[in-house]
């Protein structure tokens, strides 16, 4: 059973198990799948949604805005990590030609969702347009695993596509605090949770250590992590969301200041290794102690936004679809180009030009995030089921990458 849920958890096949539920869910018994997803758990709650200056706690809010911040802090660990550590992936020359390629896989679908959505005419391009973001997205667990198919998990494509996804996923971050407020914006409750970090960081990380100046066995700070472990930094993350909250930027990305107040390594090895299990830094321990307990997270999280009856399916699905598997590849491709033929800045040894397509194409599996901006993007209705549906079905594009590296000679390089 233990080997089962390994398997489960690895591959994110609970979202997967998720989605399809509600797929099936919404398509049979609409009214019962919504009245679930709305489902109210506390009205005049101190955290929810904001109604006539009340706010009620909905299932769907629970998961979307609190529980997904776990998610969040997840994917910030690893950007924080390839930003700050010496031998990180977004240090140096060897990022550059990546992080271009990231632009490209950023701008194609832009353009190409807006551009399509220009030929559709004013009206439907008014009703869309807020949704330019959606097909930016790439889902950093399902692109790894079918990079890992495509090419073989010795390859430096796959090194350089989780590195691109990573990128991905920071601007995505960015993207959804500047453009997209969950409310009326109130800039100044962010004051609480910048003092929230560096509180916590003084307080729980900096003091410690500056206490054990000259002392080899540390105490300070070996008190600090068997005594009070995560608990300092879990009071600060809640101080932290309830202000993202207030201050009307998405709270799913309230934990993002506290992530790095936390003790780390000098190294990482990157989430999908299993070396970085043996690193005993606070940081790791807390992303490992969270890993199994997300992915019951992100099945909630596909049950209850995946739902989308098959009759939604209108021009949106098609903008979305077509700035993911059309702008992603072509952008990733050019900029790719750009960074390593144009600008000199090289690619990896053993990788190809070509492969930069083959990496865009796997990059368009947008899934997990595309689905997190529709869901904010627009309000609920025909055109957030419409983009959502151009999200789910974005997961084509591991075929497609998998016929692309057929057609294109991969050669695959296992570990």
């Amino acid at each position: 059973m233990y080997r089962v849920w390994n398997f489960l958890t690895n591959y994110s096949l609970l979202l997967i198990f998720g989605a399809l539920i509600a797929l099936v869910w919404a398509n049979t018994n609409p009214d019962s799948y919504h009245h679930f997803v709305e489902f109210v758990i506390w009205d005049n709650a101190p955290i929810g949604h904001l109604h006539d200056g009340h706010r009620t706690l909905t299932l769907h809010y629970l998961i979307n805005d609190v529980l997904m911040a776990f998610f969040f802090a997840i994917a910030a660990k690893e950007v924080w990590e390839a930003i700050i550590l010496n031998e990180g992936s977004l240090r140096g020359k060897k990022a550059a030609t990546p992080l271009i390629a990231t632009a490209g896989g950023m701008l194609g679908p832009i353009t190409v969702y807006l551009g399509l959505a220009m030929l559709f005419g004013s009206d439907t391009f008014d009703a869309v347009k807020n949704g330019w973001a959606i097909p930016t997205a790439t889902d950093i667990a399902f692109s790894y695993l079918v990079g890992r198919l495509v090419f073989g998990a010795g390859h430096p494509a796959v090194r350089f596509l989780l590195l691109l996804a990573i990128a991905d996923d920071a601007g995505g971050l960015i993207i959804l605090a500047i453009f997209y407020p969950s409310g009326d914006l109130a800039p100044q409750w962010l004051l609480v949770s910048l003092a929230a970090a560096i509180s916590v960081f003084v307080l729980a990380n900096w003091l410690p250590r500056y206490l054990d100046r000259g002392d080899q066995l540390r105490r300070n700070s070996t008190w600090m992590r068997q005594k009070l472990s995560f608990w300092p930094y879990l009071l600060a993350a809640a101080v932290s969301w309830y202000a993202f909250q207030e201050s009307g930027i998405h709270p799913a990305l309230g934990l993002l200041p506290i992530v790095p107040t936390i003790p780390h390594a000098d190294r990482a090895f990157g989430l999908f290794s299993a070396a970085e299990e043996h690193l005993t830094d606070l940081l790791n321990y807390i992303e490992h102690a969270l890993k199994h307990p997300v992915e019951i997270v992100l099945f909630f999280f596909g049950l209850l936004n995946a739902g989308v009856e098959f009759s939604a399916i209108s021009e949106p699905t098609w903008l979305v679809l077509a700035g993911l598997i059309i702008g992603k590849p072509v952008g990733v491709l050019l900029f790719g180009i750009l960074g390593a033929h144009v600008l000199k800045f090289g690619l990896p040894e053993g990788m190809r030009t070509v492969d930069l397509f083959i990496i865009g194409c796997v990059a368009a599996i947008g899934f997990t995030v595309s689905l997190f901006v529709a869901s904010v993007a627009f309000d609920p209705g025909p055109v957030q089921d419409a983009a959502k549906m151009g999200a789910l079905l974005s997961f084509g594009a591991a075929g497609i990458s998998l016929v692309a590296g057929k057609l294109l000679r991969v050669q695959k390089q296992e570990l």
